[in-house]
């Protein structure tokens, strides 16, 4: 069982501070995506930690549990906090999410969908990111997307410079 839901026995629903990871894997220009069970949305792959666990081991270990991927090399993205990262599960636990979100461009394995809290696991284009994302993730996805947009702008102007 874990560490939340050994603590949900004793707090029943009232709102936590839920520490945890994500992951952005990214590959061919495409982010991928599990389709949540609990809400039917689509999300990162990631989880909560355990006691004992750095953000890191969170992170790989989630994404292999999640996904049946291992991660060569995870980039932190940034840490995420606050009333955006409020969550109310659909049974109605409640929560105050802190995460470390990584980014992992370099990984190993074949995706498998053995992990009963995911429906469904696939890569979206860029362009093409469905519209239902779980709303705790999409302030990482946000910062993940300007992220890229100021990178290549920041290229762009230094190619231009460059070239004079």
């Amino acid at each position: 069982m874990g560490y939340i839901m050994d603590l949900r026995k004793n707090v029943g629903t009232r709102p936590l501070i839920m520490a945890g990871a994500c992951v952005v894997v990214i590959h061919n220009n495409s982010i991928l995506f599990e389709k949540r069970t609990d809400n039917g949305m689509w999300g990162l792959p990631g989880g909560s930690l355990e006691p004992g666990e750095t953000m890191e081991q969170v992170a790989r270990r989630e994404l292999f549990e999640e996904t049946g991927l291992q991660a060569k090399k995870l980039e932190l993205l940034d840490v995420f906090s606050g009333q955006e990262l409020y969550y109310k599960y659909p049974h109605g636990d409640e929560v105050y999410n802190v995460v470390a979100a990584y980014i992992c461009e370099e990984f190993d394995g074949v995706i498998n969908n053995d992990e009963s809290e995911v429906a469904e696991i696939r890569f979206f284009e860029l362009d093409e990111i469905p519209d239902n994302i779980s709303p705790p993730d999409k302030p990482i996805i946000h910062a993940f997307l300007k992220k890229i947009v100021n990178l290549e702008q920041r290229l762009a102007a230094f190619s231009t410079r460059s070239q004079k």
